[in-house]
């Protein structure tokens, strides 16, 4: 799909189709409004019988419209003026997107002006717009030996304020992180045996070539003399060696302290010696998605050039059963010299992590931020609608809410206590890696994983198990069942206030 970014009117551009917006009205004697003037008129009846509501997502297509010189009209209802939003507004891109995908159009003029009647305000919408565009888009069939037949669709969004420069780094923003979100759902989408971790680690090259980042890659002996004994652990069932990616972007002085993000890499997580159901395991390639929205997000700052020092760690693995797999009892030690019961082999990603944390803090750096599916007991406590995170600041808590609230992600603040980590003691090593208690399966995760971050270190975890895959349901510009790409956006926004 091309986007373009146009200041002509509607009525100066030759295309089969329009697209515009309507808004549920507060006027009684009228059930919506058409945000083109004119174009009202011309739909006033179907606005009088209510063919036209504005409700939110709803789409009405009018063919042979007679209007102007376009075949077709696409209306799409942004809901009630008075509660607009950016995400709002985000999800009827989405919503004109898949109705312009049904009827396979090539060429199309997006009427942007009037969703929102402040040229101030018009930056952060077009953001969304394009981002609500560019997010539905997305599609995961390069391994179907027939491709759907969708042609190539070019839209021109046109608006008074396109060569405001605000709006067209607006523009530039929600493209590149689109693009950057769309490659982390693609990393998450591919199945197991095409994404190992050398293969994460491969594409993970690939793709920051032509960008300023340096992009290191440790193999099994590295890996076995950084002393990371939770990633080689986790990795002893696979044949398949483990990788350790490191991405450095220097936007920043020399001085500076960088923000390090670490992801969760499990390429394919069968729950090792305490094997999973069968039941949906497929679904366990999708283990590695924090991992994949850690790298998005590094690519995604890199491109936007921001002006900071940024540090991306995945610790990558498989975790599946040979005879060298790490059995329940098994002790290992991590990176910073702190030991652990391996009582449940399917508790793998806090082990990875470990190392990583533990890598992370000798870095020395201005804050902590992971992300993994980490946990079934987030799945249960939030669903998939929100992320839940983990943090002891307050100040961090600020800055990760106005950072979600910009993008439009939800996320959801858990506790985390002492009392939590008194639950993941060990009896023959330091810490066990599952709870002594019944109950508060994110939370004690997340206490676990407080031991490996230095003293002082402002951190954050964030559970994605309920918001990594599957919330088509919630989020019309995601996949229905596939990769969302979660957090990418939230994390580049946080980025910009850390910096």
């Amino acid at each position: 799909m091309i986007i373009n970014l146009i200041s002509k009117t509607v009525h100066d551009l030759n295309c089969p189709t329009l697209v515009v917006f309507s808004k549920a009205s507060s006027q009684k004697e009228k059930s919506a409004e058409i945000t083109l003037k004119d174009l009202a008129k011309h739909y006033s009846a179907a606005i009088e019988d209510k063919s036209i509501t504005g409700k939110a997502n709803e789409v009405i297509l009018f063919r042979h419209s007679n209007y102007s010189h376009y075949k077709n009209v696409v209306v799409v209802g942004l809901g009630a003026s008075n509660e607009l939003t950016h995400e709002k507004a985000r999800q009827a891109a989405a919503a004109a997107y898949d109705a312009l995908k049904a009827i396979k159009e090539k060429e199309v003029v997006l009427h942007f002006d009037g969703i929102t009647g402040s040229a101030s305000q018009s930056a952060q919408y077009m953001k969304a717009v394009v981002e609500g565009l560019q997010l539905a888009s997305y599609n995961f069939e390069e391994l179907k030996s027939k491709k759907s037949e969708t042609p190539k669709l070019t839209i021109h969004i046109s608006s008074q304020h396109a060569a405001d420069k605000k709006v067209k780094e607006a523009f530039h923003e929600a493209t590149v992180l689109s693009q950057c979100v769309n490659f982390s759902r693609n990393l998450g989408d591919m199945p197991g045996n095409l994404m190992t971790p050398k293969i994460l680690a491969e594409k993970t090259q690939a793709a920051f070539k032509g960008t300023s980042v340096k992009v290191q890659v440790w193999d099994k002996a590295r890996i076995k003399k950084e002393k990371m004994g939770g990633l080689l652990g986790v990795s002893n069932g696979s044949d398949q060696e483990p990788r350790f990616i490191i991405m450095e972007y220097k936007g920043g002085k020399a001085s500076e302290k960088p923000l390090v993000f670490v992801g969760k890499g499990l390429t394919f997580d069968c729950g090792g010696i305490s094997i999973k159901p069968s039941a949906s395991m497929e679904d366990m390639k999708y283990d590695m998605c924090g991992g994949a929205n850690v790298i998005g997000s590094v690519l995604a700052i890199a491109k936007l050039k921001l002006k900071m020092n940024v540090i991306g760690l995945v610790p990558a693995t498989e975790n599946l059963v040979n005879g060298s797999a790490t059995k329940p009892g098994d002790v290992h030690t991590a990176r910073n010299g702190k030991t652990f019961e391996v009582n449940n082999t399917d508790a793998e990603g806090r082990l990875i992590l470990a190392d990583a944390l533990s890598y992370a803090t000798e870095l020395k750096p201005k804050a902590i931020i992971d992300a993994a599916t980490l946990t079934g007991a987030m799945v249960m406590a939030l669903g998939n609608i929100h992320t839940g995170f983990f943090t002891r600041s307050s100040d961090l808590t600020k800055k990760i809410d106005h950072a979600a609230d910009t993008s439009g992600e939800l996320t959801w603040r858990m506790p985390l206590t002492d009392q939590h980590v008194s639950d993941m003691k060990g009896t023959f090593a330091d810490l066990s890696n599952i709870s002594s208690g019944k109950g508060a399966g994110s939370a004690t995760a997340a206490a676990f994983l407080e031991q490996f971050v230095g003293e002082g270190i402002p951190w954050v975890h964030f559970d994605i198990a309920g918001t990594a895959w599957a919330v088509g349901n919630r989020l019309n510009y995601c996949s229905k069942k596939g990769a969302s790409g979660v957090m990418v956006r939230t994390f580049v926004e946080l980025a910009k206030n850390l910096a």
